[in-house]
C-alpha cells in the first residue's frame, strides 16, 4: 500500500510517497499548473495508482484545481486540518524544524497510521457542488452588503442624520434602491433641503417604486426641510464625496447579492433534495440552498444524525475530568451551517405549531435563553432532516412533533 502526502502552496507543491513501513519511496517538487498536475498523476501511476486501486492522498485544503484533478475517478482525498498536521509533526521531531518536503512526508504518514480517524472529501454531485458555490457566494455578498451599509450609516450619522431619519421606516433601510437613489440625488443635507416634490417623486420612480410615491415624497421632503445641525460647508461637501464613493461600493454589493440570489433560485430547484428541504417549515429557497451547500448530497458523509448535529454545532459538548463535569455549547463547528440553522430555527415556529410548542417548552420548563432554545430546536429539526434525506421522505408535522401538537391543542 502506498500513501501520498502533498504540501500545497500558491505556486509549487511538494509530494511525498511512503509505503506500509513508512519508508519514503518517492518525492517530487511540482508546479501549480497543468504540467505539474500531469507530472503528479504520472508519479502516482508509476507506483501503482490505477482506476481500481487508487492511491489515497492527504492535503491541507479541500478546494482548488489541484484537489479537483486528484478527485477524478475513485481516488480518496483527505483534507487534513493544518492544526492537526502541526501536531503530527511533533511526533516525528522535537526540534521544531519545518520544511515543505517534511510536511508532505508528515501528511503521507498521517494516512499510513491514522487513515481510519480521518474522513475523505464527500462524493457530492456536480450540481450539489455548484449550488454550494452559489449559496456561499450569495451569503458572502449579503454579509459584505451589510458591512458596507453599516459603514455608510456610520458616515451619515456624522453629517446627514436627516437621511437616516427618512429611511428608518423602510425595510433594509440603506440597502433599498430608493434610499440609494435619493443619496445620489442629494449627497449632502443642504442639497436635500432644496429638493422639490417633483424631484423627489422622480427619484423614487427611477428607483422602481410603484405605489405611494406622492405621499412618500411629501414625507421625505418634510424631513429634509426640518431643522438639523450642519457641518461647515467645505467639510459637508467633502463628506458628501466620501459618501458617494462608499455608495458606489454598496450599489455593487447589492447588485451582486441580487444576481447571486437569482442564480440560486434557478439552480436549487433542479436538485433532487430540493423538495425534501423545502417541505420543512422555515426553509425557503435561499436558506435551504445554504443548508444543502454545507451538508452536501453524499449520504455516506455522516455515519448518523449525531455526526451531522456535531458538525453543525447544534448538539452540546461534555467536558468531564475527575469530579468535574460541564455541558456547554460546541465552539468547533461549521459556522455557515450554524448560522443558517439559527435562521431556520428562528423562522420554523411561525409555520409549525409543534416547533413553536417545542420552543416554548424549552423557554418555560427548562429555563433556556432564547439562543439556547433555538439551538435545541435546530438540533431536533436537523435530526428530522437527516431522517427524511436518508429515507427520501417529506416533512410531516404529526410525525415530527406528536407530543407538542397534543399540548398545543
Amino acid at each position: 500500500m502506498i500513501y501520498c502526502g502533498i504540501d500545497w502552496a500558491e505556486r509549487t507543491h511538494d509530494v511525498a510517497l511512503v509505503d506500509d513501513t513508512g519508508t519514503l519511496v518517492a518525492k517530487r517538487h511540482i508546479t501549480d499548473d497543468a504540467a505539474g498536475y500531469k507530472l503528479l498523476l504520472e508519479l502516482l501511476a508509476e507506483h501503482g495508482d490505477t482506476e481500481e486501486t487508487p492511491i489515497p492522498v492527504a492535503i491541507e485544503t479541500s478546494r482548488g484545481l489541484l484537489v479537483a484533478v486528484l478527485r477524478t475517478g475513485k481516488r480518496k482525498v483527505y483534507a487534513i486540518n493544518p492544526l492537526a498536521a502541526a501536531r503530527y509533526r511533533d511526533r516525528h521531531s522535537v526540534s521544531r524544524k519545518k520544511s515543505d518536503p517534511g510536511d508532505a512526508l508528515v501528511l503521507a504518514n498521517i494516512l499510513r497510521t491514522d487513515m481510519h480517524a480521518h474522513r475523505p472529501l464527500p462524493d457530492d454531485s456536480d450540481l450539489g457542488r455548484a449550488i454550494a458555490v452559489l449559496a456561499r457566494a450569495q451569503q458572502d455578498a449579503l454579509w459584505n452588503r451589510q458591512q458596507l451599509a453599516n459603514q455608510l450609516r456610520s458616515l451619515l450619522r456624522e453629517y446627514y442624520p436627516a437621511a437616516l431619519d427618512a429611511f428608518a421606516t423602510w425595510t433594509n433601510g440603506l440597502c433599498r434602491p430608493e434610499a440609494r437613489e435619493l443619496l445620489k440625488t442629494a449627497p449632502t443635507p443642504t442639497r436635500a433641503a432644496r429638493l422639490t416634490r417633483t424631484q423627489l417623486q422622480a427619484a423614487l420612480k427611477r428607483a422602481g417604486r410603484k405605489r405611494g410615491i406622492a405621499a412618500e415624497a411629501d414625507r421625505i421632503r418634510d424631513i429634509f426641510r426640518a431643522e438639523w445641525a450642519h457641518q461647515p460647508p467645505l467639510v459637508e461637501e467633502a463628506l458628501g464625496k466620501q459618501m458617494l464613493a462608499l455608495l458606489m461600493q454598496l450599489d455593487a454589493a447589492c447588485t451582486a447579492a441580487d444576481q447571486l440570489a437569482e442564480a440560486v433560485e434557478d439552480a436549487f430547484p433542479q436538485h433532487p433534495d430540493a423538495e425534501i428541504l423545502l417541505s420543512f417549515p422555515g426553509l425557503g429557497i435561499q436558506l435551504a440552498a445554504r443548508i444543502l451547500a454545507e451538508i452536501g448530497d453524499d449520504r455516506t458523509r455522516f455515519a448518523d444524525a449525531r455526526g451531522l448535529k456535531a458538525y453543525a454545532g447544534a448538539s452540546p459538548i461534555t467536558r468531564a475530568s475527575g469530579k468535574k463535569s460541564s455541558i456547554t455549547r460546541r465552539w468547533v463547528k461549521n459556522d455557515r451551517l450554524n448560522h443558517a440553522g439559527y435562521l431556520w430555527a428562528f423562522a420554523a415556529p411561525n409555520g409549525s405549531p409543534g416547533a413553536k410548542a417545542h420552543y416554548r417548552r424549552r423557554r418555560d420548563e427548562h429555563g433556556d435563553w432564547h439562543a439556547a432554545a433555538l439551538r435545541n430546536l435546530f438540533n431536533r429539526m436537523l435530526g428530522q432532516l437527516y431522517h427524511c434525506l436518508q429515507r427520501r421522505e417529506l416533512f410531516d408535522e404529526r410525525t415530527a412533533f406528536p407530543t407538542e401538537l397534543a399540548t398545543a391543542a
